[in-house]
């Protein structure tokens, strides 16, 4: 009995030897960059993230939770192309033609550019890029593209690799933009342990509430720009709609001089943001109290209660404490620790802060403020919408010319100096 081993023709293929080698080393500076100019778009939150516009030849990965919005990001975003760079072909394994067509007209999207396939086999959408030579190909989604040649099913991770790969060799040899929509597993991962996310150039994360309309487009990968960029959209009847400035659409329905309320100036990527953190404080009538968190790390929250009750003196054994980030936000930053601190302070207390304050810094374990960075773009920020006063944690000096006019800056060294100034005396 001898064992024969069945190679597929793919593999046998990728290791046979392809006959003479083609390429040849060259110096550093004999290297030709060619310029090549991005597909620039009228959505500028989408800009932004990746960059300045799409790159072309490169191969964009975009994953989010069922229902979050992907493809209808990716069709507004489809449409527009078509109209001021050429041909757009939109490949779709979940949908029919003619219920993509339904979603355009509730869009109202009109492009005589955007071509519409409902295909699975990655051979017959590479034909179909040969044959439209479009200047941008939406894929949605990858877990539905299968090669025949190999024998496993449409979204395992052979599949998954082996698809990708190819499309991004075209990608590479056309100069055709290519965009993959990824679905996210329940552990967060997009089709399986990161395969996807070592082989395309960009991965784009479309996050948010689904209960909420806000939804934040962020760059966790870009090699032709800045990661950990973000871009804000809200999600509306006529599709998702960016939001040129989001600080004052978090603030819209602030209710001013009311307990359990702060502003804190987060950072999301570059871009310095003013949310509304409220947090509630009652008795409870259980022998633990419960920490229920919405917007902000749960670890974090009982760091924070734990340092009011030993370093401020403020009892909160017998109460449980809420806090929730307005807009549906998800804060990770230690920045915001001061905004919750003073907002749970203000609960218990049952006084307001100052409707003109902001307020940003990490907070301690010995009840110290800490220093956070990108300080001017947060003061700002805050200066633009409004704000008089802004606490700061006052281990780092600023010069005079960094603090905008009209904005007054006060550095406390610890929260208990910050509780004494935020809250209104009652």
């Amino acid at each position: 009995m001898v064992e024969q081993l069945i190679e597929s023709e793919s593999t046998a293929r990728g290791r046979k030897s392809a006959g003479p080698v083609t390429s040849r080393p060259v110096r550093l500076r004999e290297v030709e960059t060619d310029s090549l100019d991005r597909l620039s778009l009228p959505v500028q939150e989408f800009s932004r993230v990746l960059g300045g516009g799409f790159v072309p030849g490169s191969l964009i990965l975009v994953g989010g939770d069922p229902g979050i919005g992907k493809s209808t990001l990716l069709l507004e975003i489809a449409g527009l192309t078509a109209n001021l760079h050429g041909p757009v072909l939109y490949v779709s394994g979940e949908e029919s033609a003619r219920q993509i067509k339904m979603r355009a007209e509730r869009l109202r999207i009109e492009a005589e550019d955007l071509f519409l396939v409902t295909e699975t086999s990655l051979h017959a959408i590479l034909d179909h890029i040969t044959a439209v030579r479009p200047v941008m190909t939406i894929v949605d989604s990858i877990q539905t593209t299968y090669d025949e040649n190999l024998t496993s099913s449409a979204g395992s991770v052979s599949q998954v690799r082996e698809s990708a790969s190819r499309l991004q060799e075209v990608a590479k040899q056309s100069g055709v933009v290519i965009v993959l929509v990824g679905h996210v597993t329940k552990e967060g991962a997009i089709a399986g342990p990161r395969v996807l996310e070592h082989i395309v150039d960009t991965v784009l994360y479309l996050e948010g509430d689904p209960f909420h309309r806000y939804r934040l487009l962020r760059s966790v990968k870009n090699r032709f720009g800045a990661t950990s960029e973000v871009g804000v959209f809200e999600m509306v009847e006529q599709g998702m709609v960016e939001v040129p400035n989001p600080s004052e659409a978090f603030l819209a329905e602030r209710q001013a001089n009311a307990p359990g309320s702060a502003i804190a100036v987060t950072l999301e990527g570059t871009r310095p943001l003013l949310v509304e953190v409220q947090a509630l404080a009652s008795g409870t009538t259980f022998a633990n109290p419960r920490r229920t968190p919405n917007g902000i790390d749960i670890n974090r929250l009982l760091l924070l209660t734990a340092v009011l009750t030993r370093r401020v003196h403020i009892p909160l054994h017998d109460k449980d404490v809420f806090v929730n980030v307005i807009g549906g936000l998800q804060i990770s930053e230690p920045a915001a620790d001061l905004a919750v601190a003073l907002a749970i302070a203000g609960s218990v207390k049952d006084r307001p802060v100052h409707a003109d304050m902001a307020f940003f810094g990490e907070v301690g374990l010995s009840g110290e403020l800490r220093a956070v960075s990108q300080l001017e773009p947060r003061l700002k920020e805050a200066a633009k919408l409004g704000f008089k006063r802004c606490i700061v944690p006052r281990t780092r000096q600023l010069s005079a010319t960094a603090i905008p006019k009209g904005l007054e800056v006060i550095g406390c060294r610890s929260l208990l100096e910050a509780v004494d100034l935020a809250l209104i005396r009652s």
